[in-house]
């Protein structure tokens, strides 16, 4: 896969500002603790962690879904809890990890057209809303199709359209590559990177594809054990094969050969680049 340039967006204002000191489950289990987030417009956000970290659990907490943890969440800095469910999905909604859990209408015009009609929008308004949205992500020509004849990954860009079309400025997505094959898993992060760069969406992603993060993100959060304990941008965050293996992560592919010829074989790498295109040009240098 041919590398994505990443570049920072300018310096914006913060659309979610999250502080969150304490979350336990009914059954007293702890969920998330220290979680310190400042998420700026037109960034493209990752929260990596293995199964079972906190990921999914910090996303609602971030949608409103959750609200009796201990801390506070800024939207626009509006305490999210005292936003109502219509408030805060005008700018900001969650995908759920599978789109089954999400789709329920019978056709792709039904479904997506569901949220912009329920918030009040004319009929010419909607239409226009919806083919907008399917356009976006590339599914014009799908609105008479029938959910049920829609790939896996179709289906995941149809619930990513259900929320363009209301509006969303704001999309948090539960591991968005789930259950998609190497090509689909590289289609949807262009897909998202293209949401994200032409049309400003402010993207947060929970993940544990670790070879991907490098490619497309501007920031990066490690969640292990429900809080975070490393973030900065994917060369900071991804530092030694010892400390990712703590946290039950590796480091890229790409990354992991690179450390270990610098390290067992004492090949003279200046850096451990995380992609391909990377680790190409620092294999120059040391052939010229």
């Amino acid at each position: 896969m041919e590398d994505v340039k990443r570049e920072m967006p300018p310096e914006q204002e913060t659309r979610l500002s999250l502080v969150v000191d304490a979350f336990s489950y009914p059954d007293g289990t702890k969920a998330l603790s220290s979680i310190h987030i400042e998420i700026k417009r037109g960034e493209f956000i990752g929260i990596l962690g293995s199964n079972g970290s906190g990921k999914t659990t910090l996303l609602k907490v971030m949608d409103g879904l959750i609200k009796d943890f201990k801390g506070k969440v800024l939207l626009d800095g509006k305490d999210i809890r005292k936003l109502s469910p219509k408030e805060i999905y005008r700018k900001m909604g969650l995908i759920f990890q599978n789109p089954d859990d999400q789709l329920f209408a019978p056709t792709v015009l039904e479904d997506v057209s569901f949220g912009p009609l329920n918030m009040g929008f004319s009929g010419q308004e909607v239409s226009r809303r919806v083919e907008e949205a399917l356009r976006d992500v590339e599914m014009e020509g799908y609105a008479k199709k029938s959910i049920h004849n829609l790939s896996y990954g179709q289906k995941k860009r149809v619930c990513i359209a259900g929320l363009l079309a209301m509006g969303h400025e704001i999309l948090l997505m539960d591991e968005p590559t789930a259950g998609l094959d190497p090509m689909g898993e590289y289609k949807m992060m262009r897909l998202l990177t293209k949401l994200n760069r032409e049309r400003g969406v402010t993207i947060v992603m929970a993940t544990h594809s670790v070879d991907l993060v490098p490619l497309f993100l501007h920031r990066l959060y490690i969640v292990s054990k429900g809080s975070i304990v490393r973030g900065g941008v994917p060369e900071e965050v991804f530092t030694a094969p010892d400390e990712m293996s703590q946290v039950k992560l590796r480091l890229p592919q790409i990354a992991e050969l690179i450390y270990r010829l610098k390290h067992e074989d004492r090949i003279n790498f200046e850096k451990i680049p995380l992609t391909i295109g990377e680790a190409r040009r620092e294999f120059c240098k040391i052939v010229q």
